[in-house]
């Protein structure tokens, strides 16, 4: 079995385990919407909206191909840029109902450019990282555990990279704080060898069921009321922000032709924007900014 190949049969299984899974928290099933893109490939969306639990959802597979890389997929390596390319990755991100359960984004994905008469370059890039809206210590704590967990095999000094390259990338530049509490990040990973950048991307997949479910069922039915909703919608707003003005995993996806309803299902279904609003002091929605969103280690 060719690289490619192996790669594409742990990506649609990934998807697969992880929709299965969710399905039995929320009770309602994913809309599985197979898709084909004119310029090559295609992919499959499995989106969920107004779930029990999920009140937005996409955990979407992609597998496409192009004439020219944009810049977007070529930031550390910008004399590949307009090479052709093979890309893919499963993407996710769910935005529970609940105030009280953070919303949560993965991605693994491969990418290999060509040019003629010059052998293909290859790279793997992901990672995980959670936005909540209400900061709980033991689920940061579990979250975090659970990503280092992912990276504990392949030694060295891998967490403390990808987690300080998490809440460096996971930033919202024009508004000086992070987007949540952050997780791992990697990209550009072609070293040392196909093997180990291939197993280490699976175990960063293989570890968000365990890191996030969890949290998930902890707080799908804790009460709440409409200042909870009313704050998770104006938080929810940051989330957007940053796909729209920062994410190269959006632009990549728009700037290759992608399709958008499949990129954008990032998207929160309810936000709302305020003026120049701050949190009371000492309020749990204060907290989340003084004890949450500051780029702690936390384990």
């Amino acid at each position: 079995m060719d690289t490619t190949q192996q790669v594409k049969e742990f990506f649609t299984g990934l998807q697969q385990r992880i929709v299965a899974r969710l399905e039995e928290v929320d009770g309602k099933c994913f809309r599985r919407d197979p898709w084909e893109r004119p310029e090559g490939g295609g992919g499959l969306s499995c989106v969920m909206e107004e779930g029990n639990v999920l009140e937005r959802g996409g955990v979407n597979y992609s597998h496409v191909f192009g004439g020219g890389l944009p810049a977007s997929a070529t930031a550390a390596r910008p004399e590949l840029s307009g090479r052709s390319f093979e890309a893919m990755g499963v993407s996710l991100v769910l935005h529970p109902r609940n105030p009280y359960a953070p919303t949560v984004h993965l991605n693994v994905r491969y990418l290999e450019a060509h040019k003629e008469g010059a052998e293909p370059v290859w790279w793997f890039g992901g990672g995980m990282d959670l936005t909540p809206y209400y900061g709980f210590e033991e689920d940061a704590i579990h979250f975090h555990r659970t990503c280092k967990d992912a990276l504990q095999p392949f030694g060295g000094d891998h967490h403390a990279r990808f987690k300080k390259w998490c809440d460096e990338y996971f930033y919202l530049r024009h508004r000086k704080e992070p987007r949540g509490i952050g997780g791992i990040f990697f990209d550009d990973l072609s070293k040392p060898d196909f093997d180990t950048c291939f197993n280490l991307t699976k175990s960063v997949g293989d570890h968000f069921l365990p890191a996030y479910v969890p949290l998930l069922e902890r707080h799908l039915n804790t009460p709440y009321g409409e200042p909870e909703r009313d704050f998770q919608a104006y938080r929810r707003g940051r989330y957007v922000e940053f796909n729209l003005v920062w994410d190269r995993g959006t632009l990549f996806g728009l700037q290759s032709g992608g399709r958008t309803e499949s990129i954008l299902m990032s998207l929160p279904p309810i936000v709302k924007w305020r003026y120049d609003w701050k949190p009371e002091a000492g309020t749990p929605e204060d907290k989340l900014y003084t004890d949450f969103l500051i780029g702690k280690d936390w384990v």
